[in-house]
């Protein structure tokens, strides 16, 4: 009989493998002081562009205030116990109210995190006779509820409109076959890596052809997509066509947790079905105190995404006018596509860190195939002109001196070594 934890000491993977020497640069990297567009990366100033806080509401003085007053009033154990059993208030059915009515749905239920909510949804949603229809780039917490599933599963092209229609065609006839079931098609608003939306309206046209209900995780839409800020959905011109539309507070909120958004029969059965809700402490009411200041500031504030996307769109013009290849993003997910080994980019993100003071994230493999780099920007409305232009030049010298094979290393520096 083999030993789990010897067996598993053996082969630490792919990311693991290289923890000895990138732990703390490359990999849980430690950014202090306040959370903005410039932080501090090993006591050195840098400009960040790996925050997910779109609409700068991180510090913005109403939510800090907010976050205080609700630590203040309530402290953070309060609500005890989860919230079916002791842990419901008026305010956390305040901010499921008003989540609703902004995602224009009659009904909307909170969850304590966007990861383990969107395990859990999909759990509750399908049964063994029921099909998934996925898109082959879902999230990682999307894959993570596939795995749950006991039923069958199919999974179409990224953003692959005809190849979805032969998965459809595939699921219907297994429905039809088995006589039992139903289909359930998953898909995002924004694809986080590659920062391109979802095909939603035709997506949603689908539905005149096929019987199936659409799942939309909107964690990089909402706030930063549509005339209100309510996503992709209202982007496109689709919303009525979700029927359960799932977000995270922890992208353009700046904060801890998510919701589901949809009929209310259907929320219903969720609030009193989904595990990872029911066997979990209640949301603390510093959170939602936070999140409801956060939300009222989302809706009453339009500069803030207006600020967002004139960076965005800076960031993405100057970005393509200097050769580089941005992708088919359309939101405010930046990415930047080049060739190289994983020693090439440690190499050219050391440079970047310690030359020029740029701290940004990057993607090698196993994420991403061999020979690829992607560097994953994300633009602020906390992010000035003088930040852009920075970027912007750091990032010609470098793809200068990549291209050049001055990055060219036979391994992982060892980090120690790097003051």
């Amino acid at each position: 009989m083999a030993d789990i934890f010897e067996r598993l000491l053996k082969n630490y993977g792919p990311l693991g493998q290289h923890r000895e020497r990138a732990h703390g640069y490359f990999a849980f990297p430690k950014l202090e002081g306040e959370i903005g567009s410039r932080m501090k990366f090993r006591g050195n100033d840098v400009i960040v562009w790996s925050l997910n806080n779109y609409l700068g509401l991180a510090n913005h003085p109403e939510v800090r205030k907010a976050d205080a007053d609700g630590a203040s009033e309530f402290g953070l154990a309060s609500p005890m116990g989860a919230r079916m059993m002791s842990g419901n208030t008026n305010l956390h059915e305040q901010l499921e109210a008003e989540l609703a009515a902004f995602e224009g749905k009659e009904d909307a239920i909170l969850l304590n995190f966007g990861y383990q909510g969107m395990v859990s949804l999909i759990d509750v949603l399908c049964g063994r006779h029921d099909i998934i229809v996925y898109d082959a780039e879902s999230h990682a917490c999307i894959i993570d509820g596939l795995r749950l599933h006991p039923g069958h599963r199919y999974v179409f092209k990224h953003n692959d409109i005809e190849d979805l229609d032969k998965q459809l065609q595939r699921a219907t006839a297994l429905i039809d076959k088995q006589k039992a079931g139903g289909i359930l098609l998953i898909t995002e608003g924004v694809f986080g890596m590659a920062g391109d939306q979802g095909k939603l309206k035709e997506i949603a046209d689908l539905k005149s052809k096929y019987e199936f209900r659409l799942l939309v995780d909107d964690a990089h839409g909402f706030g930063t997509l549509g005339e209100t800020g309510a996503g992709a959905g209202e982007a496109q011109g689709v919303q009525d066509a979700i029927d359960l539309y799932f977000s995270t507070f922890a992208k353009s909120m700046a904060s801890i947790g998510a919701f589901i958004a949809g009929d209310k029969k259907i929320i219903d059965y969720i609030r009193y079905n989904v595990r990872s809700q029911i066997f979990a402490k209640s949301l603390p009411m510093p959170l939602v105190v936070g999140n409801l200041k956060r939300l009222e500031l989302l809706k009453t504030q339009p500069a803030l995404k207006a600020k967002l996307w004139e960076n965005a769109t800076k960031l993405q013009n100057g970005l393509k006018e200097r050769g580089f290849d941005i992708g088919k993003t359309d939101s405010v997910v930046t990415p930047i596509y080049m060739t190289g080994g994983v020693e090439e980019a440690t190499a050219m993100v050391m440079d970047l860190r310690e030359n020029f003071k740029i701290f940004c994230s990057i993607v090698v493999y196993p994420v991403i195939p061999k020979g690829h780099i992607i560097y994953r920007l994300i633009p602020t409305a906390v992010h000035n002109d003088e930040d852009i232009e920075k970027t912007l030049e750091a990032f010609s010298i470098t793809k200068e001196r990549l291209d050049a094979g001055a990055y060219k290393v036979e391994a992982i520096p060892d980090m120690a070594d790097v003051k």
